[in-house]
């Protein structure tokens, strides 16, 4: 099973940025630990500041891969190009978020993306990733 993981703006921050809402760890840590989690799984990553790069990627493997674990960021809530690109591709697409988007500011509490995803999984910190691939091996 192949699964590609896509973070969008900002998250190539993570560990140095805003530790009170995301924490104090590098996510390519906890890549480490995820590809640990699930040795039978090609898990590969991708992050881009630059939603064009995010669209590009989302091409490239939704038709390939079994599964995208998408961390869109502030795209989320802004672009209508990823939802398009995601409604597009054949591959299932879950969204992930590290925090809880609903406990936070009003403009995150609507998602661009959600329409075309197969769900939605919040505020679980960094483990939203390995729940988004859990909920890719269940198949459902």
């Amino acid at each position: 099973m192949n699964i590609q993981i896509i973070n969008g703006p900002n998250l190539n921050l993570l560990g140095v940025r805003e530790k009170s809402i995301y924490g104090s760890a590098d996510f390519e840590s906890y890549l480490a630990e995820l590809k640990a989690n699930f040795p039978d799984v090609n898990i590969s990553y991708f992050q881009s500041n630059v939603e064009g790069e995010i669209i590009n990627k989302l091409h490239e493997v939704g038709f390939n891969y079994d599964g995208v674990v998408l961390n869109a960021g502030a795209y989320t809530h802004t672009s209508i190009a990823i939802a398009d690109a995601i409604a597009a591709i054949n591959t299932p697409v879950i969204e992930v978020h590290i925090s809880n988007v609903y406990k936070r500011e009003e403009f995150r509490h609507h998602s661009m993306l959600a329409a075309s995803c197969k769900g939605i999984i919040a505020g679980f910190g960094m483990h939203s990733y390995r729940l988004g691939i859990e909920s890719l091996l269940l198949k459902y």
